[in-house]
């Protein structure tokens, strides 16, 4: 049964014990406005994308780019209302800590529906610094990823530095681009400091960083335009419409630069899977796996996420994707966690497996 939630959109902070109700149609990008109306100084850890909903994305272990700093959106909740099968409308107290444990990462629509959650707010500073920055392969895109592997976990917590690396075609040959995009709770004078002193191969400089508040530095990194005001974040439905697959892996050992090398050759074959490198390490370390269902914390340097979007329509152009970004996932198994083979509950991957009708045994769930 799918329940259409999106009228339950309110939002409520309260400045005085720094928390905010919200209910789970609100969108992310809605929070965020919300809290930007009552303070400069105060925002929330959860996802980059302004029009992801709050409900699937705190249930399912939502992150962002202050998850180095303040954990999962997920573990900054301190109270929900759930309504029970058999209708009552039940909080923290009334649910139970076992159940108010599972609701928190391990998916919520399999307890219950969950109307409302209650989030504690973070702090922010009033500056903080952006920059993105890319390298190809000629420019040395290897050596600077295959070092990024042994820093972004272990840099000063206020710094999250992601990589995307795509193919690129040009008109003479293909290469692979790296594009580190990086948010800094600080000023750039203090970024560069780190950043000299623990990944200079980056080569990061003064006029690559962009210092702006917190609230505005949620409109970069969607890639949303100069131009766009902060309404921006109000829109609920995504500025194109297209088609995408996305997918996940954990990365516990660095990868060699041949065994980056060997990637890049990969998807300049296949064209169009992009991935995502996302660090870990910080608060990440510190929460133990038990604390909540979202099992990946210490031990975990980065998790990959895999995707690729098309906005042909029709099953040649999907199976054709489809068959392109499992092309790249199946390439990458032996460079990624092992026993289990790790994966991110919110994308949602029937690729992995799925039960069929009635009781599954266990030897067909553990596949």
């Amino acid at each position: 049964m799918i329940i259409d939630m999106s009228n339950l959109r309110s939002i409520s902070v309260d400045m005085e014990d720094g928390s905010a109700w919200v209910e789970s149609g609100a969108t992310l990008g809605e929070l965020y406005y919300r809290i930007a109306e009552k303070s400069k100084i105060h925002g929330f850890p959860a996802g980059v994308f302004p029009t992801v909903a709050a409900g699937g994305h705190f249930s399912g272990g939502g992150y962002g780019n202050m998850m180095r700093k303040y954990g999962l959106s997920m573990d900054n909740v301190v109270d929900a209302k759930v309504v029970d099968a058999k209708g009552r409308v039940l909080n923290r107290e009334s649910i139970g800590e076992d159940l108010f444990w599972a609701i928190r990462g391990g998916g919520g629509a399999s307890f219950g529906v969950i109307l409302s959650w209650k989030i504690k707010l973070v702090g922010v500073p009033k500056i903080v610094t952006v920059f993105r920055v890319e390298k190809t392969l000629e420019q040395g895109a290897t050596d600077i990823v295959h070092q990024w592997q042994h820093v972004a976990d272990k840099i000063d917590e206020d710094l999250f530095i992601r990589v995307v690396v795509l193919p690129v075609n040009r008109k003479q040959y293909q290469t692979i681009k790296a594009k580190f995009v990086a948010l800094y709770l600080g000023n750039s004078e203090d970024l560069i400091s780190v950043m000299d002193q623990s990944f200079p191969e980056l080569g990061l400089q003064r006029q690559d960083c962009i210092e702006i508040n917190w609230i505005e530095s949620v409109l970069f990194w969607p890639n949303y335009g100069n131009g766009t005001s902060l309404d921006g974040l109000l829109e609920r439905q995504p500025q194109s419409e297209k088609f995408l697959k996305k997918k996940s892996d954990y990365v516990q050992n660095p990868l060699s630069k041949k065994g980056l090398e060997s990637i890049w050759k990969k998807m300049m074959d296949l064209k169009k899977p992009l991935l995502t490198f996302n660090p870990y390490g910080g608060k990440m370390s510190e929460i133990s796996e038990l604390e909540t269902p979202f099992p990946h914390r210490a031990g975990n340097m980065y998790k990959i996420q895999y995707s690729v979007n098309w906005k042909e329509e029709g099953v040649e152009a999907s199976k054709q994707n489809l068959d392109r970004i499992r092309g790249l996932y199946d390439y990458m198994t032996p460079f990624i966690s092992k026993s289990p083979r790790g994966s991110y509950l919110n994308y949602r991957d029937v690729a992995l497996g799925t039960n069929g009708v009635g009781n599954s045994s266990y030897s067909e769930a553990s596949a």
